[in-house]
């Protein structure tokens, strides 16, 4: 069995090579624009395949909107999630994410961290085809709230910034 599973392994580890040599980071999106006052702010966030990045670097919401951010990875092979944290958190929650590397369970939930730095929650993780709604009140303090992805390793790259305006 070793012995077939050694080539097997030698084409996967190449392919991931072949992949990160060939991958470019996409030109960045322009920013959601905020929804008029009263209105649903519904905001497409995607992945960008092969770069570990979100589609989106910024968002923009009104303080109290209804928000429904859907999250989709059309043609990304890894797994991903996306977490909106109070401002000037992101590298806390990073590093007790990191700290989930060690947890037995945290693929069952879903990469999150405890941690009360965190708004907004997936319902779950991403593959390649997939997506996650999330439906949630915008904050109603102004400022710029970080969203990241919490799968092992990801956060430094897969970021963004949600500015919540008056």
């Amino acid at each position: 069995m070793k012995k077939l599973l050694l080539p097997i392994l030698a084409l996967v580890a190449g392919a991931f090579v072949s992949v990160a040599q060939d991958a470019q980071p996409a030109a960045p999106a322009a920013p959601a624009a905020p929804a008029a006052e009263g209105e649903v702010a519904k905001i497409l966030l995607g992945v960008v395949p092969n770069v570990m990045q979100f589609d989106k670097k910024e968002l923009s919401v009104k303080a109290g909107q209804k928000v429904m951010l859907l999250f989709k990875n059309e043609k990304c092979v890894l797994q991903h999630n996306v977490l909106l944290l109070k401002p000037g958190t992101k590298d806390a929650v990073g590093a007790v994410a990191d700290k989930m590397l060690t947890d037995p369970q945290a693929l069952a939930k879903l990469y999150v961290p405890a941690s009360d730095d965190i708004l907004v929650k997936p319902n779950k993780l991403i593959g390649i085809g997939q997506s996650d709604l999330l439906e949630f009140t915008a904050p109603t303090e102004p400022g710029d709230y970080p969203y990241i992805c919490t799968f092992p390793g990801h956060w430094r790259l897969m970021n963004g910034v949600m500015k919540v305006t008056k």
